[in-house]
């Protein structure tokens, strides 16, 4: 969970949006081609470990590779369970999340506090002065400091999962991480890469550092940079100029906030996360060592998506956290509240809002721990599920918070403070709506970890039939690829005929949750079997039907998530089978019941969206948008007010320093 310039870092991986570090140069247009190009050069393209969500999509279903449940090692568990009872008493008693929201700053205090537990450095190697945490643990932890408060919990993981640490300990030299991780472990940093006008898009980045000498010189203005305001240390990606003995490209460096020549033009206030400290940077002449480049020159764009990888699992687990708490919220409020002589929750419009948020809350949790260990075990590609988990967990918490605003009624609408001030219970349902909403649109909005995920999911089509719809591409080298393409869909297709989910006694060993995964089984060949279809169809056209691949892409979250529940509901079940304690203590019967309860809300959905795939109004909305940018309908803007404009009374704001005097930066 980070801030909305991760939009931007996603973005750059799909074919379909993002850009290049050759060609254009700063400050130009670029066209789709161009776009394309880099994206492509900056996705990792080979696939050296197995991937559980890229043999979902090919129709594979992979169950050995998420069950058993990967589990740590003693040593680990142990080290992780005792930090995180020391960091639940630290939030418990030193942190106070009604102020936070009240002020919209986190207090210095709290900051500290988060230092001197260790809690900046979680993922940092104990070598260089961190806790050398799992992607579990640490997790977990994002779930401790999350509930907390969110706001503090996007400083905390904008710092660890994208930050210096980050691409530091995976792309960083011997003498790079000595200088860095122990800052890092004890200091707040952050990730620049998205400027005013460059989103999704960094084939268009201005920032530049030009080479002079041992150092770079950076110039440029980042938008959206959480903790940038109050960092010692960033990632700042900027375009090099390509010249003699510079390779040139879009290129990352680490770069010191006291340098002189940046200043925090602004501290940006968002709907929700109000206590982030998210700005506007400018870097005017900052002079950057050599040796503050990570990796080579031109491999900015891989170091961010690299990063990624894993980084983006610190979304989901704030997802997880709002879901459990969210839980307790219905529960007691639906079991309290009565209407018509009976509680609320026991109403049937209720009662599914209230089995929804609490099967959906026990999926969020499983995906985000399957993930996580997917990760630790290092022997696993884990780039698609953790974007589906990203993608799923934060449409569905943001489905969760909405139930529950509508379970509270109008408790749900007040805020927590007034709830307070007359005497109730202040329980800040509309705050966790609010600050749920951005997880849609940071690390990938929700529109392009579709292109994202759908990218890499129809990567082995391209691979065998890439010349085939290749405009550029020679008659020989079509004619050759088509020659490739036959051999491997005559190896692939038949396999998608029939399969172990059409076995009555396939997966019998999860008792009730076998019928799901056969489901899953047969759902991923008819999958694959609809993306097979939709690329001879249209093509090259494929990478425009972006509903297609939207609802496919849906459809391989929902997958996966009925996967891990019912991996992990299979090893609630049966606590005896962990050899470190992990499994929760609680009736078997239990995790079934909900693992079985999310697995038929799933299925309900994945049907819908097998429907869809093939009837919609794609076409038609399409047409119409064209029709709306075209001004068909101005008309139907008439007669009411544009708030944005101001009046006449209204001076045009200023440009202004930092709020916050206290990390404002001059111009040196």
């Amino acid at each position: 969970m980070n801030q909305p310039d991760h939009a931007a870092q996603t973005g750059t991986r799909n074919a379909a949006q993002a850009g290049t570090q050759s060609g254009a140069q700063a400050g130009t247009q670029v066209d789709e081609r161009t776009a394309r190009r880099v994206a492509e050069e900056a996705r990792e393209a080979e696939w050296h470990l197995p991937s559980f969500g890229k043999q979902l999509f090919l129709g594979d279903f992979r169950l050995d590779l998420i069950h058993p449940h990967p589990r740590g090692d003693a040593a680990s568990h142990r080290k992780g369970e005792e930090f995180l009872a020391r960091l639940r008493e630290f939030c418990a008693t030193r942190v106070d999340p009604m102020r936070i929201e009240r002020e919209a700053r986190i207090p210095d205090e709290v900051v500290k506090g988060l230092r001197e537990l260790g809690a900046l450095g979680m993922k940092i190697p104990e070598e260089y002065g961190g806790l050398g945490l799992s992607q579990y643990h640490y997790g977990r932890a994002l779930m401790v400091i999350g509930s907390t408060s969110p706001a503090l919990g996007a400083l905390v993981s904008a710092h660890q999962s994208i930050g210096v640490p980050q691409p530091v300990k995976l792309f960083g030299t011997d003498e790079q991480k000595a200088a860095w991780l122990p800052v890092s472990a004890r200091s707040v940093t952050a990730f620049l890469l998205t400027e005013p006008d460059v989103g999704s898009d960094p084939a268009r980045l201005r920032a530049t550092a030009v080479p002079d000498g041992d150092d770079y010189v950076l110039n440029g203005v980042k938008l959206w940079t959480t903790n940038g305001v109050i960092a010692d240390l960033v990632v700042v990606m900027a375009r090099v100029p390509k010249s003699e003995g510079h390779r040139g490209g879009i290129s990352a460096f680490v770069v010191d906030m006291h340098s002189p020549g940046i200043t925090v033009e602004n501290r940006n206030a968002f709907m929700g996360l109000r206590g982030i400290e998210n700005g506007v940077t400018r870097f005017h002449d900052v002079r950057v060592p050599a040796a503050n480049l990570v990796g080579p020159e031109g491999a900015g764009l891989k170091v961010a998506l690299t990063t990624l990888n894993t980084g983006r699992l610190s979304l989901p687990a704030m997802c997880a956290a709002a879901g459990k708490w969210a839980t307790g919220i219905a529960r007691g409020w639906t079991a309290e509240r009565v209407q018509w002589g009976r509680p609320v929750g026991e109403h049937e419009a209720i009662a599914k809002k209230v089995s929804f948020i609490a099967a959906t809350s026990y999926a969020l949790e499983a995906m985000l721990d399957l993930s996580s260990r997917l990760a630790d075990d290092e022997r696993n590609d884990i780039r698609i599920e953790a974007a589906l988990a990203k993608l799923w967990a934060s449409e569905m918490a943001s489905r969760i918070a909405d139930d529950l605003v509508q379970i509270r009624g109008g408790r749900g609408y007040e805020t927590a403070e007034s709830l307070v001030a007359r005497g109730e219970r202040g329980v800040p349902v509309e705050q966790v709506f609010r600050d749920l909403r951005i997880n849609r649109i940071f690390e990938g909005s929700t529109e392009i970890m579709h292109l994202l995920i759908a990218r890499e999911a129809v990567d082995a089509h391209l691979s065998v039939a890439g010349d085939v719809i290749d405009p550029d591409a020679s008659p020989k080298d079509k004619a050759q690829a088509a020659a490739r393409a036959g051999g491997f869909y005559a190896r692939w297709l038949p396999t998608l005929v029939t399969g172990s989910g059409q076995r009555p006694g396939a997966y019998n060993q999860f008792g009730p949750l076998a019928k799901h995964l056969r489901y899953v089984e047969r759902a991923s060949r008819k999958l694959a079997r609809s993306t097979f279809y939709a690329a001879a169809r249209w093509q090259g056209g494929l990478e425009r039907r972006q509903g297609f691949l939207g609802r496919m892409v849906d459809i391989g979250a929902e997958l996966y998530a009925m996967s891990a529940v019912c991996v992990r509901a299979h090893a609630d079940a049966h606590p005896e089978g962990d050899p470190v304690g992990e499994t929760a203590v609680q009736p078997p019967a239990s995790a079934l019941r909900l693992a079985d309860a999310f697995c038929r809300q799933s299925r309900v959905r994945v049907e819908e969206l097998f429907e869809a795939l093939w009837h919609n109004t794609d076409a038609a909305d399409a047409k119409l948008a064209r029709e709306v940018l075209h001004g068909d309908f101005a008309w139907l803007e008439e007669g009411v007010l544009d708030p944005s404009v101001p009046g006449p009374w209204i001076a045009p704001a200023e440009p202004g320093p930092s709020e916050r005097e206290d990390v404002h930066r001059f111009i040196g």
